[in-house]
């Protein structure tokens, strides 16, 4: 037998501590890894910097921009924090010092430090103005509150400011556990930012708004602004408030005619207009608007060429009295200082509310062209502004477009889709495809070109508010050689449908039907001049209205009555009362043969 010596016995002994130590080091590691996946996380952090006076809207910190200000025990929001998180279209005017709110049915005006505001032009008092501090607006935003359909509350003591948008679904819960708390993120490893007791708390304290409803978790907000995940199993849903429609008097709906589409025409009325060669009367047609109003300077003086016998005269003939409101479109500048300015643009639409009242109208339709690109969201404002007032009356508004993709002022200067969402109709001025100064012979408004431009449109306007404009004129163009053989192009301001006709037959015009322009192209060459002329008449008008059909259009509206156009009028007549869809259309015209007459 063999006998262990010393050194051995001292090796196994060291072994046996390692072993033991490898052990102890094991367990502490996955009681740590295990105490950091089951252990709840008991760190605390600050839900909200209360140093500071916070802003929550619904579920969201607002913590950019300036801080809100409390004056009186009174709320002022900063007219940026409201533009960016409540409402985009706030108005502020630095130069009247004003700022002017629209809704669908309001328009609020406020003056820096004065207690007078108005709401659609009737005095009201606030409590607190419009404040400037350290160079920034801020508005009384509890006034607004109603204005905004938002509630407000402040809590003092915990520096937070909650705005939640009134007649939204509303779901509240309470903790059922004595003591329980709310996360960062849903998880128990993720800090705590609210502890919750149900002995200490009051029930305001206790009171959770819901937020989102997740698999095992709540998102709430507490009372005091502190926003958080809590476990269902902590707590019950206590109340639901449903979600509730705001409460209107009367709810603004467009006219529509009693039967089919709208029929409109456009009606030119000068300073000079024999009020007497305008009655005569157009079978089918629903709505007139004559060219009453003009807005001839940057102050908002409004010309008046209403006359009172033509709209009882068109009223007796039941047509709709639709008076066209145009700015000065030989003064971009004078439309350009009058749509930026807060007083200017109020006096041109007080205005237009009195005469509206006194001459018994039924609608304005506002047509401005040629104006700053630049302009394009002061113009959209205008109609913001004069909509609501006009809607109170209880008058249809309308705006009139050119097509897109033109030029700055006239075609980019429009935000289709803003104008759609505030007014009942938006009228496509679909023509002046090749327009008086031209370098270029063409139609003023081929079918092909039209349908074009009217998908384009349809993407920010809906069907159901546009209106497509249709012309009733023509042009004659005239090419002639010039020096070096260059060829000269001019044309005619325009000509009515029959004199286009008559034009053609007294020249003995070689006349071709064209499918791409959808119309008769008419050509003769006198005095050396090669004369050329793409014609509207009833054919060309009858697919015009295919694609009112086609694309469910509200109607059209041509320019304009005085075109002395018979059967191009009995056409818009039939599509648009007595056929119901494009498919009828197109069975009563799949035999059709053009053949010029």
């Amino acid at each position: 037998m063999k006998r262990r010596t010393r050194s051995t016995t001292r090796s196994k002994s060291k072994w046996r501590s390692r072993a033991r130590l490898v052990v102890l080091l094991f367990l502490l590691g996955a009681g740590g890894i295990l105490g950091y996946f089951f252990l709840p996380n008991n760190m605390e952090i600050a839900s909200l910097d209360r140093s500071r006076l916070n802003i929550l809207i619904e579920d969201r910190l607002i913590s950019e921009g300036r801080e809100p200000q409390i004056v009186n025990e009174e709320i002022l929001l900063p007219v940026d924090t409201v533009k960016r998180h409540i409402d985009n279209n706030i108005y502020w005017d630095e130069k009247a010092d004003k700022v002017t709110i629209t809704t669908k049915d309001k328009l609020i005006r406020m003056k820096t430090d004065s207690l007078n505001a108005l709401v659609n032009h009737k005095p009201v008092t606030l409590s607190l103005p419009v404040t400037k501090i350290d160079g920034a607006v801020y508005v009384p935003i509890e006034f607004l509150s109603d204005f905004y359909r938002i509630d407000i509350d402040y809590v003092k003591n915990a520096n937070v400011i909650i705005i939640d948008y009134s007649g939204r679904e509303k779901k509240f819960a309470a903790p059922i556990k004595k003591k329980t708390v709310i996360r960062k993120e849903m998880s128990r490893r993720e800090p705590i930012i609210k502890k919750l007791d149900t002995e200490k708390d009051s029930p305001e304290e206790l009171k959770l708004k819901v937020l989102e409803e997740h698999e095992k978790w709540f998102k709430v907000r507490a009372f005091d602004g502190s926003i958080g995940y809590i476990e269902k199993s902590s707590v019950e849903l206590t109340e639901t408030t449903p979600a509730k429609l705001p409460e209107e008097k009367e709810p603004v709906t467009a006219w529509k005619p009693e039967k089919g589409r709208i029929n409109m025409a456009w009606d030119a009325i000068y300073k000079n207009t024999s009020i007497s060669s305008k009655m005569k009367e157009v079978k089918g047609l629903d709505v007139l608007s004559p060219t009453f109003f003009e807005i001839e300077d940057a102050s908002g003086t409004v010309l008046n060429k209403v006359n009172s016998g033509y709209i009882k005269w068109a009223h007796n003939k039941g047509y709709k009295v639709w008076a066209l409101l145009s700015n000065d479109f030989k003064s971009i500048e004078d439309t350009s200082k009058l749509l930026n300015d807060t007083d200017a643009r109020d006096n041109a639409i007080r205005q237009i509310l009195a005469y509206s009242a006194l001459y018994k109208l039924d609608g304005i339709n506002i047509d401005f062209e040629n104006v700053y690109k630049r302009d394009k969201d002061a113009l959209t404002q205008f109609v913001r502004e004069i909509t609501p007032l006009l809607h109170e009356q209880g008058l249809t508004v309308s705006v009139d477009v050119n097509v897109p993709d033109g030029s700055e002022n006239y075609s980019l200067c429009y935000d289709r889709k803003a104008l759609a969402e505030i007014v009942d109709y938006v009228m496509l001025m679909a023509y002046d495809q090749h327009w008086s100064t031209s370098p270029k012979a063409g139609s003023v408004s081929q079918i092909t070109w039209v349908e074009s431009k009217l998908e384009k449109t349809l993407t920010e306007v809906p069907a159901e508010k546009l209106i497509l404009g249709v012309p009733f004129y023509t042009r004659l163009w005239k090419e002639e050689k010039g020096a070096g053989g260059k060829i000269k192009v001019s044309s005619s301001n325009g000509l009515f449908m029959a004199a286009a006709k008559k034009n053609i037959d007294e020249n003995k015009a070689k006349v071709s039907w064209e499918e791409e322009s959808g119309q008769f192209y008419a050509e003769y060459v006198k005095n050396d001049i090669r004369h050329r002329l793409w014609l509207e008449d009833e054919n060309s008008i009858n697919l015009r209205a295919s694609l009112v059909l086609k694309y469910n259009l509200a109607g059209t509206s041509v320019w304009s009555k005085d075109a002395d156009a018979t059967g191009a009028w009995e056409v818009l007549r039939k599509n648009l009362k007595d056929v119901s869809d494009y498919q009828e259309w197109l069975e009563k015209n799949k035999d059709k043969e053009y053949s010029y007459k």
